[in-house]
């Protein structure tokens, strides 16, 4: 790995060694590793936290420049990009749904399921999780083992725009149904995400559930139930209302880890 990383961050200093074969075979054999989850952009540290492996994601930026355009050629239907398409889900014992995509470059463990939606490359997906109807998990992005991402849940990516960390969610999550989690936001395990939540890394993430708003940015902690809000905040043209998201309580053992959200939000009395 050592020597990929020095080619890597060679090429990413000096973009005319792309031009290079064995820098061009250290790059696709970045993909090919983070294909078959050999390597990761991101990995658990042990200790609670993360380590970003930023020389694995130059690589995936790397990748597209050495790439040609292709037309791929899928039964009635046709494409025309630079990256491969995942093939052979049944070895992998992966459930694809038409017309769901998962580019080459992407991992997929055992047991996930995949509706009609789309995973992009660099981005690692753990067993058992739901990637929902229109949901996409953008380049890059950590996803679980376990989670329900619900319809239309959009993970961003880190490729367009540029960003310095993946967007990370934890095992055991709920995301519900239009949610937008961007910018390399944590959302910690067991979290469930009532729809329509929107996570930047600038939106406050409030927890009201004490005597005074504890205000989170870029991470959802541990087990939060969340769900939309807003705060007053002024500006020169007058005062208006600012989206965040509200920590409205903390799951409870008795919700199952595979249950809806609905149930989750009922704990405390909600419906969204």
């Amino acid at each position: 790995m050592q020597g990929l990383k020095e080619i890597i961050e060679a090429a990413w200093e000096d973009r005319s060694l792309l031009e290079q074969a064995d820098t061009q075979k250290a790059i696709r054999d970045v993909i090919e590793l983070l294909d078959k989850g050999k390597l990761r952009v991101a990995s658990p540290d042990g200790a609670g936290g993360w380590e970003v492996h930023q020389w694995v994601k130059k690589g995936v930026v790397l990748y597209f420049p050495i790439q040609q355009m292709e037309t791929i050629s899928v039964g009635p239907f046709e494409f025309h990009d630079k990256i491969p398409l995942k093939s052979d889900f049944a070895a992998q014992e992966v459930r694809v749904v038409p017309h769901a995509i998962a580019r080459h470059g992407s991992f997929l463990e055992k047991g996930v399921i995949m509706m009609p939606s789309y995973v992009n490359i660099g981005a690692w997906v753990g067993s058992g999780t739901m990637v929902d109807t229109w949901a996409t998990v953008g380049s890059c992005a950590q996803i679980g083992r376990n989670v329900h991402l619900s319809g239309g849940v959009g993970i961003g990516g880190v490729l367009e725009p540029l960003q310095a960390s993946p967007t990370i969610i934890e095992d055991d999550c709920f995301i519900g149904s239009r949610c937008i989690v961007v910018e390399g936001v944590r959302v910690e395990r067991e979290a469930v995400l009532a729809a329509n939540v929107v996570l930047t890394q600038s939106t406050h993430i409030i927890d009201v559930t004490g005597s005074e708003p504890v205000t989170f940015k870029g991470r959802v902690p541990a087990r939060s139930v969340v769900i939309p809000g807003s705060y007053n905040k002024s500006f020169p043209a007058g005062d208006y209302q600012v989206s965040c998201a509200l920590i409205i309580g903390e799951r409870k053992e008795s919700t199952n880890k595979k249950t809806s959200l609905n149930q989750a939000l009922r704990d405390y009395d909600l419906s969204v």
